[in-house]
């Protein structure tokens, strides 16, 4: 590689955080009861230092402009941090970097504290050596600075990526390259006249600059949600999903039964309330059927072509439902589904656990029930004994998360065990 070192920008390169900083600024703004500018002028303000910008674009006293930037921080620090995803790309340069020995690094007029939060919360801290910004307290923080704070060894072969003319100008400073980037939040017009070594119009050139092969092979990673009904499984499912895209990864969300367009057929049949009469082995090489579709249709696809797969169940339903709450016995269903999944099953399991009495009470509270969800209390209470079972046969692959509580509480349990096992298990 022509670089030993990477220096990163934060917002409007390794991140999209528009949306915090903007409603933010426009919280800070109505506090203040000062005029609130449009949207193209509120944009402007991602990038350097706040206080700076609350006197450039509002025309503020360097007084006020400290008080914009504490009201600012009022909300940005309880939800407008959140406000944020990672650019699509971003997590797979960081992982070719790191793998091939860079020292990595971020420069950023984003307080350290803040930037060490989201850093964190998207599980990108680890491929950075040192993180850089500004103390709460430093309100017009010099971004040459802080570049220089973040540069380590031969300056010849290190480069600064960022959005802003000042991330530019601060690399000529310090005799390091530069790339300005078209795709954060600085406009062609200041990136091209701020002459960086290079311009990148999308992350994909990223990797042409820094001699990196964009397909190089990651692999799949396939999670899959379990539970007793009532236990909020398909809600975190779709949180999971959410957060896995806004870190950068590109998820298939999928469900059981169903996934695919005959296995959504076949779950119709299912969990119609009209089929009572269903024989219990009927059902139990239905849900097998459904899931052979599933697993070819959807789910070995995405692994090849290096997904993130998360399934709101999977085999080990079936062998909780209908091998101890059917009791046609965990062997016997765990067999009938061999030839289904062909040797397909998770990396990681996350089986979410509740108080047998308050999943009853969310069953009986929900406005409609399918046909399995209305078994009575002694057939939901084998399936719980039967995933309690399944953890300790398969601690490897099996994660038991407390499901009691907040849901965003929940939600960051399950957030962590996967975050850190993909991690784990060298996903980017």
């Amino acid at each position: 590689m022509k670089y030993q070192a990477v220096v990163f920008d934060l917002d409007g390169t390794l991140t999209d955080s528009a949306p915090g900083v903007i409603c933010s600024t426009r919280y800070a703004l109505e506090k203040m009861n000062w005029p609130v500018p449009e949207e193209p002028v509120l944009r402007r303000f991602l990038g350097p230092p706040l206080a700076t910008s609350f006197m450039e674009y509002c025309g503020m006293t360097h007084e006020q402009a400290v008080e914009g930037t504490r009201l600012y921080r009022e909300r940005y620090n309880v939800e407008g941090w959140r406000e944020n995803a990672v650019f699509p790309g971003i997590r797979q340069l960081l992982h070719q970097l790191k793998r091939k020995g860079t020292y990595l690094s971020v420069a950023t007029g984003k307080p350290q504290n803040a930037s060490d939060r989201i850093l964190a919360y998207f599980h990108l801290s680890h491929y950075f050596d040192k993180i850089v910004g500004p103390s709460p307290d430093d309100y017009f923080a010099n971004k040459r600075h802080l570049i220089d704070r973040s540069l380590n060894g031969d300056r010849g072969r290190t480069i600064m990526i960022g959005d802003r003319a000042s991330d530019v100008i601060g690399a000529r400073e310090h005799g390091i390259d530069s790339v300005g980037v078209l795709f954060g939040y600085g406009s062609r017009e200041e990136m091209v006249e701020s002459n960086p070594t290079y311009l990148a119009e999308t992350v994909d050139d990223l990797f042409d600059i820094l001699g990196l092969d964009r397909a190089e092979e990651t692999g799949g990673y396939f999670i899959s949600l379990e539970g007793n009904d009532g236990c909020g499984k398909s809600t975190q499912s779709a949180l999971l999903c959410e957060l896995l895209r806004l870190s950068g990864y590109d998820v298939v969300c999928t469900r059981e039964p169903g996934g695919s367009e005959v296995a959504e057929k076949i779950r119709h049949i299912l969990l119609d309330r009209e089929n009572m009469g269903m024989q219990d082995m009927t059902e139990a090489l239905l849900y097998a059927a459904s899931r052979a579709q599933h697993v070819r249709d959807v789910i070995l696809p995405a692994l090849g072509r290096g997904q993130v797969v998360v399934s709101d169940r999977y085999v080990d339903s079936s062998i909780a439902y209908q091998g101890a709450g059917r009791q046609l016995g965990m062997d016997l269903v765990a067999q009938i589904n061999a030839p289904a999944i062909d040797g397909c099953l998770p990396d990681l399991t996350v089986l979410l656990q509740m108080g047998a009495s308050e999943a009853m009470h969310r069953r009986e509270r929900a406005s409609q029930t399918d046909r399995i969800e209305m078994m009575d209390n002694g057939f939901h209470k084998r399936v719980e004994e039967a995933f309690a079972q399944l953890a300790q046969q398969h601690a490897g692959r099996i994660v038991p998360i407390d499901a009691g509580g907040d849901r965003e509480d929940v939600a960051q349990r399950i957030a962590q065990v996967v975050l850190s096992r993909m991690q784990q298990a060298g996903m980017p």
